[in-house]
Parts: structure tokens; C-alpha cells; sequence
């Protein structure tokens, strides 16, 4: 099949495909083919509402958020909200014993007292479109893997160039479908990016890990930041002198309520999904990865938590960094659930049955199948130490430093050295901040234990096998690794930058030594191999989802997220995980006060919030006679779009989205129906927590609510 009949297959799909209920990512670009079916589920917006470039649309209110999650704009002085966890490092690091802000909450009351976060960027889409024939210009079936993707290259970089010359936007080439289609993306990226105002923690982080991607839920997870600009309304870094941010767009905000049935619909940038996976993928998934990696970094968080709840000054440091392990722990842990009692493998064995048939007598594809099983075996023992180097050797933070810093001073060999020096105490005063030695070595010990008890000697570095021979054992090792290491004591290596033999004293760190022997081993080793093996499986995928698209001509085929733009839609729906058990479709501010226990600090809410329960002084967030918090709905979502705006039929913000429910972690592989929901936070509480707890009436007057 030729270039320009897959273009027309993709198109005809999208235009007459029957989806599956509330399932897909879709390109806001190609909104239009989708419209009939979200005016069918009670939407009540045109394509142009959702996405144009000629006018301001709703896509004009939605940001990329430090590249890893969602906000949105909700007024015309750029105020923007988002969840807690996706501003909780931001928080944490303007946080300290004397202003406990993840403890006490921040609201800034003027525009003056917003703090500034360095590094933190939005990115707002100028425009996409589709780039297919200009990518793969030059292009001709035959040509090695190796070729396709130098032409690829060389096309996107001219398209990218001509797409952002003699301007100040951003741009980027994403791949769709395996290859089999691609999409160019125009930004513009605001650097000015300020906090306003963030809940304590025991609101917007209320139940943590506990109740993290579990239903019901009663956390305020949002905080609230403002995008900055230069007088000219243009991105600029920040300056005092900067103003706020006038958008094209901003949403407003609806306190009607909403009632089970409801359209919904998600803007936001989902991360990554696998939709399309070979059964022995998802066997690879279940049985191998993430156990393993669920094993890992259980051995990390229990080490975490326990020194955390012996101190202030530690849970502060560690509260970013714990939460960011625990939030995949636990997801594995219900994405492997769900796919279980889904019986995502069996199912997908059956489908595999029934393809092989029919392509059987098809020469391009016959024999799919066949290569996927072959390559998944010859790859599973180059992934689990993949999965081991990443979750163990380079998760341990000294090593990390040691490593990553000797790496960036060998790039600087020919700076000056103020330069040199300001970096290298940049990022020291980075990593002390944040550090705490016990808990570093005590992972070390336990996770690279782990990792002598469970590879392989044959995949195991000579360094290492001698250094362990040397010293007997993974913790003597440490011993010496964590007493030797001149990143140890920062008074040492403070005096060493000062003196001029930092980068000298580094090379010989055992530290630095210990992360670039593992490394370098694995890369010279195993990463060739590994990188040539999924580079087969890419071109397979590619041939497997242009089959498929022929041999399920009534599925609806949207493309796996891959962290742009995307729109999701469904209904607000409650749900059934197991037999008799049958969960409603919202929460309220009783669940918060059942759940309130002043011994633990994840439930510990604040004694403000207690005394406005007592006195029932709702003010008009209240909602016969008590507060919505949460609610659940079937749109298809991912990690990304955590912050993401939940909006009603007329385009309303209705709800922030956050999290998934526990049994339905599995839909980045498998999307059911009966049992995946997106977990949303109710705009009515966050409204009310801005108003009633932290008493920021400015920002409740700044905002504009729909009639």
C-alpha cells in the first residue's frame, strides 16, 4: 500500500469507524470527524469551539504545564489552575521549617507577593497539522529502516525551521501510528510562570499514598499559579517589570452542577499509551516489569517514609520526591489488576487468532504475528536489566550527581571558569537542599542488593563483580562508597569548587566512578542490541497497525498519546470494580471529615476546614446542605493529563482531572468501559477552598462564572 492510499485509510476510518464507548485520544485538528458522536453524547460545541486557528477557542485556554501535565487559563489577567501534585515541586521548593507552605498553604494577596519558579514553563499550541507527505518526501518502499530515518530528520528540520522563522515559537514533528503518519506542532513557551496559591497538603494532598488511584477520593488536588509576560504580551524570562498574561482565551467557571449521565469532555496533553500491544507485551508487562519495578521502589519508599516520619526538615525535603515514587508504584500495581481481570492477554491471544487467519493469504502481512513472539523473547532479558538500571543504579541521588556533573564539566572543558563554577555551586545548593544522606545509602544498600541477588553474572560489569569481591558485600561497599565520596560533605565540596580541583576530585569520586562503570558497561554492552531490537518492533508495529486498519475496518483507530494535545469525551457515570460492589459517581465534604484523623498526617486536615463544617459555613459553594469535592467520569485519560480542564456540554469548567480509579490504571493498554474512570475534582471545592480556607477572595472576584 503506497503512501497516499494509507493517508486515505487513516482519514476514512476516522471519518465512518464505530468507537467504543467514551474510548480515545482525539486530535483536536480532526475534531470535526467526531462532532456528530459528541453531539450524540450531549455536547453542544462545534468544532470551531473546540479548536481554530483563525479565532480563540478553547485551545487557547489550555497549556502544556512543565511538560509533564495540563492547566488551565480561567482569566484575563492569566491565572491558571492546576493540580497540587503537578505544582507540588514548585511548592516544595519555596517551602522551609519557618514557612511550612506544603503544611500551611500559600496565597499570595497581591499580584506583588506571587513567587517566581525557576525553570517552570508553559506552552500553549499556536497550531498542528498534518505533515505525512512532507516528512517522508524522498521516501521509497525498499529502503533500509536506517535511511527512512534520516530522511525523516533531515524533512522535519526543514519543516520545523520554515514553521518558526523570524519568530519567537517553538516547534516539533511527533510520529502517529508507528510511523505510519505525522503531525507538526507550533508552540508559543510563557518562562514567567508564578505561584499564587496552593492548599496545605493535608487538602490538596488529602489520603496520600493511602488513597492515592482509589475511589472514592477527597482531595483537593489543585493549586492555583499566573502566567507572566513582557509588556508587549510576548514571552520574556523573568523580571520584575513583567504583567500578567492577557489570554486569547479563558474558560469560565459553572456552579450548576452536573448529575450522573452528564457529557463531559478533557482537553489536556495525555503522556504515553500503548493501545495497540502484542499479547506478549502485555504478558511481559504483567508477569516481569512491573513486579520488578513495583519491588524496587516499595524497598525505597518504606526506607522514605520511615525517616520522613521522624522529622519536619526531612518530610519537607523528601515530600517531592517520595510522592514521585509512589505515584507509579502504585499505578503498576492497579494497572496490572486491571489488565488481569480484564483478561487483556487472553483477549488480545484470541484477536491474534483471528488476524493470522485473515493474513494468512495477505503477503505483506503474513507471518506478524510469528516475528513479534520471536523478538519479545530475544528482548525480555535485555528489558529486565533496562528496567533494573533504571529503577536501581540510576536512582541512587549521590551517584546520579557525581555522575551527571562529571558528564556536563567534561561538555564545559573550554568555559571560562566563573562560568564553570557558577554551575557546578547551581546545581550543589540544588541537590543539598533536597538531600538527606541516611535515606540515599539505605537505598543504595537495598536496591542494589536487589540487583547483585537478581542479574545475571554474565549481565553484571566486571567493575562491579570486583568491587563486591573486594568488599563482600552490597553494603560494606556503600560504607566505603558514601565515607569516600567528596560529594558526601558539602563543605568539602564547596572547597574544592573554590580551589579549582572540583571537576579533578570528581573524576577519581567513587561515586562518579560507580555511576559511569554501570553505565558505561550497559550502554557499550546491552543498549545496541536493545536499541536495534525495538527498532524492529517499531517497524513491525508499523506494518501490524496499517493491517489492522484494513483487517478492522468498522474500529475506530485514534493514535496512542504521546504527550500533545488531545480531546477526550464521555459521561459522568459511577461504576461496579467486583461483584456487590457498586460505587456512586461523587463525593462530598462528609467523606473528608469521616476520614479526618489528627494521629496521621495525610488525613490531619486542617482545623479551619473542621470548625466551617461544624457551623456549616459553606457560603454558596454548599450543595443541600454539605460540599461536592469529587466525581467520576468515562472519559479516556493518562498521566499528562493530570490538571487538565473537565468541561460540560457548552465548554464550562465543571472539574479538574487527577487520577484514574485504581482498577482502571490499565486503560494506557486496554481501555474497558465498566471499570475506567477519570478521577476529576469538583471546580465547586476548589472554589470553596479558595474562599472558605484560604480566604483569597481576590482570586474568587478574578474569576468569571458562566450564567
Amino acid at each position: 500500500m503506497n503512501r497516499k492510499s494509507i493517508l486515505a485509510l487513516l482519514s476514512a476510518l476516522m471519518l465512518s469507524a464505530v468507537a467504543v464507548a467514551d474510548e480515545g485520544m482525539w486530535m483536536p485538528v480532526l475534531i470535526q470527524n467526531k462532532i456528530v458522536d459528541m453531539s450524540k453524547a450531549g455536547g453542544k460545541l462545534s468544532a470551531a469551539d473546540i479548536y481554530d486557528v483563525n479565532k480563540a477557542s478553547i485551545k487557547d485556554a489550555i497549556v502544556h504545564f512543565g511538560g509533564g501535565c495540563t492547566g488551565e487559563i480561567i482569566s484575563s489577567k492569566g491565572l491558571l489552575l492546576t493540580n497540587h501534585h503537578c505544582g507540588f515541586s514548585q511548592i516544595q521548593s519555596h517551602s522551609s521549617v519557618e514557612n511550612d507552605y506544603l503544611k500551611d498553604g500559600f496565597v499570595a494577596r497581591t499580584m506583588g507577593e506571587e513567587l517566581p519558579n525557576k525553570g517552570l514553563n508553559v506552552k500553549f499550541l499556536v497550531r498542528m497539522e498534518d505533515v505525512t507527505e512532507g516528512v517522508l518526501n524522498g521516501y521509497k518502499e525498499g529502503m533500509s529502516e536506517k535511511e527512512r530515518s534520516s530522511i525523516i530528520e533531515i524533512n522535519s528540520r526543514k519543516i520545523i525551521a520554515d514553521a518558526t522563522k523570524g519568530s519567537n515559537l517553538n516547534a516539533t514533528v511527533e510520529s502517529f501510528y508507528y510511523g505510519n503518519q505525522y503531525f507538526l506542532f507550533i508552540y508559543k513557551i510563557y518562562r514567567d510562570v508564578r505561584l499564587v496559591m496552593a492548599p496545605p497538603s493535608s487538602i490538596g494532598k488529602f489520603g496520600g499514598d493511602t488513597d492515592n488511584w482509589i475511589w472514592p477520593r477527597h482531595t483537593g488536588d489543585f493549586s492555583i499559579f499566573r502566567v507572566y509576560a513582557g509588556k508587549d504580551n510576548e514571552p520574556a524570562d523573568y523580571s520584575p517589570s513583567n504583567v500578567p498574561f492577557t489570554p486569547k482565551k479563558y474558560l469560565k467557571v459553572s456552579l450548576k452542577g452536573y448529575k450522573e449521565g452528564d457529557f463531559t469532555m478533557v482537553y489536556g496533553y495525555p503522556g504515553r499509551t500503548q493501545q495497540y500491544l502484542y499479547s506478549d507485551a502485555v504478558k511481559f508487562i504483567v508477569d516481569k516489569s512491573n513486579p520488578l519495578k513495583i519491588g524496587l521502589r516499595t524497598l525505597r519508599l518504606n526506607i522514605q517514609n520511615d525517616e520522613m516520619s521522624k522529622s519536619q526538615a526531612v518530610r519537607i525535603k523528601y515530600a517531592s520526591k517520595n510522592a514521585n515514587v509512589a505515584n507509579a508504584w502504585k499505578k503498576w500495581q492497579g494497572e496490572a489488576l486491571g489488565l488481569k481481570a480484564s483478561q487483556a492477554i487472553e483477549k488480545k491471544i484470541e484477536f491474534e487468532k483471528e488476524f493470522d487467519k485473515w493474513s494468512a493469504n495477505r503477503p505483506e502481512y503474513n507471518g506478524l504475528t510469528n516475528q513479534f513472539r520471536k523478538l519479545y523473547s530475544e528482548i525480555e532479558p535485555y528489558s529486565i536489566l533496562n528496567d533494573y538500571i533504571n529503577e536501581s543504579v540510576n536512582v541512587n541521588e549521590l551517584p546520579k550527581l557525581a555522575g551527571t556533573l562529571s558528564a556536563q564539566l567534561s561538555k564545559m572543558k573550554n568555559e571560562e571558569r566563573q562560568s564553570v563554577e557558577k554551575y557546578i555551586i547551581s546545581q550543589l545548593r540544588d541537590f543539598y537542599k533536597d538531600y538527606y544522606l541516611p535515606i540515599d545509602k539505605s537505598s543504595f544498600v537495598a536496591i542494589m542488593g536487589e540487583y547483585d541477588r537478581n542479574i545475571d553474572n554474565m549481565y553484571k560489569p566486571e567493575y562491579f563483580k570486583s568491587i563486591i569481591g573486594k568488599f563482600g558485600s552490597v553494603e560494606k561497599y556503600a560504607d566505603y562508597l558514601y565515607s569516600n565520596s567528596l560529594l558526601t560533605d558539602s563543605l568539602k565540596a564547596y572547597a574544592s569548587v573554590k580551589n579549582g580541583s572540583f571537576a579533578d576530585d570528581l573524576t577519581n569520586d567513587p561515586a562518579t566512578i560507580f555511576y559511569n562503570e554501570m553505565n558505561r558497561d550497559f550502554n557499550s554492552r546491552f543498549k545496541p542490541a536493545l536499541n536495534d531490537m525495538n527498532e524492529k518492533l517499531s517497524l513491525l508495529y508499523r506494518r501490524y497497525l496499517k493491517a489492522r486498519m484494513e483487517f478492522e475496518k468498522e474500529r475506530n483507530f485514534y493514535p496512542d498519546a504521546n504527550s500533545t494535545l488531545r480531546v477526550a469525551y464521555g459521561k459522568i457515570a459511577g461504576y461496579s470494580p467486583k461483584d456487590a460492589i457498586l460505587y456512586r459517581y461523587y463525593s462530598t465534604i462528609d467523606g473528608i471529615m469521616e476520614k479526618d484523623n489528627p494521629e496521621i498526617y495525610d488525613y490531619d486536615i486542617p482545623q479551619k476546614l473542621r470548625d466551617i463544617y461544624k457551623n456549616k459555613d459553606y457560603g454558596i459553594w454548599g450543595v443541600k446542605g454539605t460540599v461536592p469535592v469529587c466525581f467520576i467520569a468515562t472519559n479516556h485519560t493518562s498521566g499528562g493529563n493530570s490538571g487538565s480542564p473537565v468541561l460540560d456540554e457548552k465548554g464550562n469548567l465543571i472539574g479538574i482531572n487527577f487520577d484514574r480509579v485504581w482498577e482502571g490504571t490499565m486503560s494506557d493498554v486496554l481501555f474497558n468501559p465498566k471499570i475506567c474512570r477519570n478521577i476529576i475534582l469538583d471546580i465547586r471545592y476548589v472554589m470553596f477552598v479558595t474562599d472558605k480556607v484560604m480566604e483569597a477572595k481576590n482570586l474568587i472576584n478574578e474569576i468569571e462564572f458562566a450564567k
